[in-house]
């Protein structure tokens, strides 16, 4: 069985990612890579069901090998130290949310914009144990390599343990390959040749562009193969209105080059919007400047207990022999004591640290202010009102200082009276902080497409939760979680409240109270209120806790595809109750696991006529992709068809 590949773009105004095509050559050439690919999409899917944001960050040790022809260093192919550093720093920003440019990110998709809490450091010890600076310099004695050159000699003879390291090979490329921009290896394939291959002149940064690198000198063609490497497709799925596996990207037609005017429209079903600053995509580096919390959990997997790259977690890639040297990167940030004009910013102790130097400056602003702590919390003052601000930490060891942590970032609040401190709130997340119960939250959904979650914990005294949502000015709804399963939802129309109750056995700290509005509806003038009320006796339908009442559990899994899907396996029949969240039509595509459409149907959904048949009668036995598509969103699961 085959995946669906493309060869390269040949487009002036697009790069040129041999990624999939290298991944078609190696399975012609290892047909177990198949099921090894299979096995890790198995364990992806798996992974997706109990993902929940806000983990460790991780740190993954690089090792650049710079290849060349004898040149002088910081000459032609063998770049600069700095050049080096430069595109380090570049992967950094990109994957952690840090990039200068993320304040170009439309309002459409800022609700899904992610920190992968992925990032990368420079080496500082080989595979045996030997002090290092992460640049192998290699003359490799060619004035240009083409992919077999690379996959059949270069890589096998300069490779560091892949288990431990990612290696970057920095190359000319000639002959049929000419024009290559980069290339990664996918997870699951040989040993000694993995890692990920980019042209010498796209390696810099936003703030050090390569001199010879053009329209792709900036760094982010090492972002997009990185990408790869860690498990992403193509943004359009390498086909037309293709799938990408990932639930929170639109439906691209195809690859998009250059740099296209916003708002770009696909002709795919429903017309979405594509993302075409997507770093998937194959747009200009200075145009492209976010992943989504959906290809976050997607490269999470790989680095997750199971994953086929989860020993790059516990690698000593990073730690100088003997342990010298180093301090520690601060985590754990956050911001508390939220007003209009100033926060408290907090973060976790680093062994060794002395003091630390704190930095904030409001998103988008190229200009930091900063100052050094002893302590483990400063205060930042005189901030400007609604007004969101990104801050780092960064540890002083004695004479020696560690990296910048990635940024957190935090919402002062807003003049109308709106006390809304959670900001930015926008995705369900471990790192949110915890709501207090039993008082009135007062926020607003000032803009179409902002949505506000709410994580709370319930305790064995009091474990029953209801939430009530009152004073809406427009048509809000409400739904309740408990970390990725939906346990409830409110969503009528005409009226100024909703109310969810749900009595349970189950004590945690990640629930969550979801607010949207319906239809994009919003007012960026009036607030709504919230309140989380826990009791210890069992609410009735009507909220209250008076006369008999019967305890309840009914899960709804949603898994962050916008449907939930059962039975699963499935003999006849399948059903998919599809998350709306404004009326639309819905295009349901079966397929099989080479992309492969076997079955689509379009429906017209609405509140409360969600429920979609499908009749798999006909497929055969075996595992399938269901993409569910509503004109704005995509989402995908994995459905098994059993005889």
């Amino acid at each position: 069985m085959a995946l669906l590949f493309i060869g390269f773009v040949q487009a002036q105004d697009h790069r040129n990612c041999g990624s999939m095509e290298h991944l078609e050559h190696m399975l012609e050439a290892d047909p177990d890579m198949h099921n090894r690919m299979e096995e890790i999409e198995r364990h992806t899917a798996q992974y997706e069901r109990s993902y929940q944001n806000g983990r460790v960050v991780i740190t993954i040790p690089v090792v650049f090998h710079i290849v060349h022809n004898g040149d002088a260093l910081g000459s032609g192919e063998n770049i600069s130290d700095a050049l080096v550093q430069a595109q380090l720093d570049q992967l950094n920003q990109d994957f952690r949310l840090a990039n200068s440019d993320a304040s170009l990110i439309p309002a459409l998709f800022q609700p899904v914009a992610a920190d992968t809490e992925i990032q990368f450091c420079l080496a500082q010890r080989t595979p045996s144990g030997a002090a290092t600076t992460g640049i192998n310099r290699v003359n490799g004695g060619r004035a240009s390599w083409t992919v077999s050159l690379i996959d059949g000699s270069l890589k096998p003879s300069t490779i560091w343990d892949r288990n431990q390291y990612l290696n970057i090979w920095s190359v000319v490329f000639g002959g049929a390959d000419a024009g290559l921009l980069g290339y990664a290896q996918f997870p699951g394939g040989a040993a000694n040749t993995d890692g990920v291959v980019v042209l010498y002149s796209s390696m810099g940064s936003t703030a050090t562009p390569n001199p010879a690198g053009g329209s792709y000198a900036r760094g982010r063609t090492a972002t997009h193969e990185v990408g790869h490497w860690l498990n992403l497709r193509h943004i359009w799925g390498d086909a037309t209105c293709g799938n990408d596996f990932v639930s929170d990207t639109p439906v691209h037609n195809t690859s998009n080059g250059g740099c296209p005017t916003y708002p770009h429209y696909s002709t795919c079903s429903g017309a979405p919007v594509e993302m075409t600053m997507n770093y998937m995509d194959y747009t200009y580096d200075a145009c492209m400047y976010m992943f989504t919390a959906g290809q976050k959990a997607r490269m999470q997997a790989v680095l997750a207990t199971g994953g086929s790259r989860a020993s790059l977690t516990t690698s000593l890639g990073c730690t100088p022999p003997s342990g010298g040297g180093s301090c520690g990167t601060p985590a754990g940030l956050s911001a508390t004591g939220i007003t209009t004009n100033s926060a408290t910013l907090s973060w976790g102790a680093v062994s060794g640290a002395t003091a630390y130097n704190v930095r904030f400056r409001p998103v988008g602003s190229s200009t930091w202010t900063s100052g050094t702590i002893t302590g483990t919390s400063a205060s930042a003052t005189g901030l400007t009102v609604a007004t969101q601000y990104e801050f780092q930490v960064q540890a002083v060891c004695g004479s020696t200082t560690g990296s910048y942590s990635g940024s957190a970032t935090f919402t002062t609040q807003s003049a109308s009276g709106c006390t809304d401190a959670y900001e930015p709130n926008n995705s369900r997340s471990t790192s949110l902080p915890l709501t207090t119960v039993g008082v009135d939250r007062v926020a607003q959904i000032a803009a179409s497409g902002d949505n506000d979650w709410y994580r709370f914990a319930n305790t064995s005294a009091q474990r029953n939760i209801r939430v009530d949502l009152t004073n809406l000015p427009a048509d809000y709804d409400l739904q309740l979680y408990q970390n990725n399963t939906r346990r409830r939802t409110s969503e009528n129309g005409g009226t100024n409240s909703e109310t969810v109750t749900y009595n349970t056995s189950t004590v945690a700290s990640n629930w969550y109270a979801y607010v949207y509005g319906y239809n994009g509806a919003n007012s960026n003038t009036q607030c709504y209120t919230l309140r989380i009320t826990l009791s210890s006796s069992a609410f009735r339908e009507d909220g209250t806790t008076d006369g008999e009442t019967t305890e309840f559990e009914i899960p709804v899994e949603i898994v962050e595809t916008g449907f939930t899907l059962f039975p699963n396996p499935a003999g006849e029949e399948v059903y998919l109750d599809v998350d709306v969240t404004a009326e639309a039509p819905v295009q349901v595509t079966v397929m099989d696991m080479t992309g492969k459409a076997m079955l689509r149907q379009s429906f017209n959904l609405a509140k409360e006529e969600n429920r979609i048949t499908l009749d798999v009668k006909q497929l055969p036995a075996g595992v399938y992709m269901i993409r569910v598509e509503n004109g704005k969103t995509v989402g995908t699961q994995k459905l098994s068809v059993v005889r």
